[in-house]
């Protein structure tokens, strides 16, 4: 059999299809929330509301914090859907809300971002023993 060939093609797409349906991994999720980092923070706000227990909350209601119009107003409620959805383009979600970041394309970060979100919500600093 020579190098290469039909079953090593075989081979990789087995692994590229395995790699793309892999659950959520929230350490890698943490990796990529340092993006999120120049504005935001788990438990205190910044130019952007803080995150911990985003998960489940109602957009635009953090206390004390100073939302858009569009963010208020919005009737969103920040589940794993929406914030794949607010993710992938936060304009064309909410027009008009003052996020500036153009948004995370790559549903796999996304889904790990999210994940560790989740995570987050349980663990210091969101959680104080």
């Amino acid at each position: 059999m020579r190098p290469g060939g039909p079953w090593l093609a075989a081979v990789l797409l087995l692994g590229s299809v395995v790699s793309a349906g892999a659950a959520p991994d929230a350490a890698r999720g943490e990796q990529i929330y340092s993006r999120c980092m120049a504005c935001h923070a788990l438990a205190t706000d910044r130019v952007g509301p803080r995150h911990c227990g985003v998960v489940g909350r109602h957009a635009g209601t953090v206390a004390g914090f100073e939302y858009s119009k569009a963010m208020k107003e919005s009737k969103l409620i920040w589940d794993e859907k929406t914030l794949d959805r607010f993710l992938t383009k936060p304009l064309k979600l909410v027009p008009g809300s003052s996020m500036t970041y153009d948004g995370v394309p790559e549903a796999r970060d996304r889904a790990d971002l999210i994940a560790y979100l989740k995570q987050a919500a349980s663990s210091p600093p969101c959680k104080r023993s």
